[in-house]
């Protein structure tokens, strides 16, 4: 049994190529990118304070540039700069790798230090 474009009399034409400008573009939303950003901030740090809450983060977007600004706590002390440090570079790499954004600033806003426990008062020393 003939197909039904062959009764027609029409046959297939190849398909073409198209132009990746001609085939449409995928917009990530901002909300999207921080959400991502977020995630990094929180992987680059070793070992977040317990009761501290997640890394915030907000971004803006122009064409293929992202400008994040990250909100978290960290424990004091500590090598603030270092871990400040490995947010931003972190942040940068995972928004470009997953998100295709070049990221030429990461502000890291640091909302509270946690402090650590004094040894004697963790133990409950009386004398």
């Amino acid at each position: 049994m003939p197909s039904q474009s062959s009764r027609l009399g029409e046959t297939r034409k190849p398909v073409k190529a198209v132009a990746a400008a001609e085939r449409g573009a995928t917009r990530i939303a901002d909300r999207v990118v921080a959400k991502i950003a977020s995630q990094a901030a929180r992987e680059a740090l070793d070992a977040p304070p317990a009761d501290a809450g997640r890394p915030h983060a907000s971004v803006a977007l122009h064409h293929e540039i992202a400008r994040v600004r990250i909100s978290l706590e960290l424990h004091y002390p500590s090598d603030i700069g270092g871990q400040c440090r490995a947010v931003r570079r972190h942040v940068a790499q995972r928004v470009h790798a997953l998100a295709g954004f070049e990221v030429p600033e990461v502000a890291v806003h640091v909302e509270r230090l946690h402090p650590a426990q004094a040894y004697g008062a963790a133990q409950g020393r009386t004398q």
